[in-house]
């Protein structure tokens, strides 16, 4: 069952879209979108994270903006104006909203996240390491300034990466992998050979999507997910 919700972030209301399992309960997990915003993709995944026994929330963190598949100009206008402090604290609420949410069960929570929603998934996996006990980023990670203090990392995370990437490259995905797992932190991150960015893209947007690559990864992803939460 999908429905639109509302929950308190910091003083303010955020919206997202919520994904029951057809049990009623389950793990509950955060979906982070990609820099189009809260569109068609995501909800496909949060659909299928719901086919697949979990709780799966998507905030809007545009806030009701949206960029069409073959805007993106618009969709790289969107996320660069993002203001990072509000989307941190939607976050932050959104896992509130799901940690206290009566239908959802297990061991903390998890989070995917797609591009730009890939790099948010390791930045609030850090921030919120309180709650976040797992993480599937997908095609992306922070950078330089915009990392966050790993001590807080306490999530064990899977990152896909895409071979031929301009946006995250593989050389910056080996050298985080390496620095996380000198810290001790439970990180493992695949550059996936003949892949481009957004290889799990269902839309397709950029022309690059995968499908064996797709249905390879997202059995694992489910299978890891349900591992560390349930």
């Amino acid at each position: 069952m999908a429905e639109t919700v509302e929950f308190p972030s910091n003083g303010n209301n955020a919206s997202g879209y919520l994904v029951r399992p057809s049990s009623g309960t389950g793990p509950g997990v955060l979906v982070i979108q990609e820099w189009w915003g809260l569109d068609s993709g995501i909800k496909h995944w949060a659909d299928r994270l719901g086919e697949a026994g979990f709780v799966a929330l998507a905030p809007d963190l545009y806030h009701g903006e949206l960029a069409a598949h073959d805007e993106m100009d618009k969709a790289a206008q969107l996320m660069q104006s993002l203001p990072p402090d509000r989307a941190a604290r939607d976050m932050s609420g959104a896992i509130d909203f799901l940690a206290s949410h009566d239908a959802v069960t297990g061991n903390g929570l998890g989070v995917v996240g797609f591009c730009m929603g890939g790099m948010l998934t390791w930045i609030i996996a850090a921030n919120r390491g309180d709650r976040i006990k797992a993480a599937v980023a997908f095609y992306g990670y922070p950078q330089g300034a915009t990392e966050p203090d790993w001590s807080g990392l306490q999530a064990s995370v899977l990152g896909h990466m895409a071979e031929n990437d301009d946006f995250f490259g593989p050389d910056g995905a080996h050298a985080l992998e390496k620095k996380l797992q000198d810290m001790g932190k439970d990180v493992s991150i695949t550059v996936h050979p003949g892949t481009s960015h957004a290889f799990m893209g269902p839309h397709n947007a950029l022309g690059t999507l995968d499908e064996s690559k797709q249905q390879e990864l997202w059995p694992q992803a489910v299978e890891f997910l349900h591992a560390k939460l349930d």
